[in-house]
């Protein structure tokens, strides 16, 4: 992906990205008990990465955030799997699901859930699996535009 010369996409994406990856976490915190989670989060927060890729190119974005989404993919999944595997601890059913409140000195009472624990899984592996398969196509594309130039 080369970089736009578009001065008015590239003004606002700062703007918009904040927006989506911003509403994108809120959907993945809000998952386990309102419409949300972390498969739509993740689509959501992909999207707001491509949007940086398509307005400023690969190598400036790599520059500025390098994320290796093939790691992310691990952490997700590995995360996921915990979860899950964390149930049999306590002698319940796979991915059983359980919840407590506790008090925090800024946030006051808050429930933290294990729900919330694989939707983070889910959250990070679709990013990275989205952003692994968009990443590898535009980068055998530049590959293929640069054999042909010649």
């Amino acid at each position: 992906m080369q970089s736009s010369n578009n001065l008015i996409l590239k003004t606002t994406t700062t703007i918009i990205v904040f927006v989506i990856l911003a509403f994108s976490v809120n959907m993945l915190f809000s998952g386990h008990n309102a419409p949300g989670g972390g498969f739509i989060g993740g689509l959501m927060g992909a999207g707001g990465f491509l949007l940086l890729y398509i307005s400023y190119g690969l190598q400036p974005v790599h520059r500025i955030l390098p994320i290796n989404f093939t790691y992310m993919i691990a952490a997700g999944l590995l995360i996921a799997v915990l979860t899950g595997a964390g149930s049999f601890l306590l002698g319940v059913p796979f991915l059983s699901h359980t919840f407590a409140y506790f008090h925090f000195p800024l946030l006051g009472k808050t429930e933290l859930a294990t729900a919330m624990l694989f939707d983070l899984g889910v959250y990070l592996t679709v990013i990275g699996v989205t952003m692994t398969i968009i990443l590898s196509i535009a980068e055998d594309k530049i590959e293929r535009e640069a054999e042909e130039g010649n």
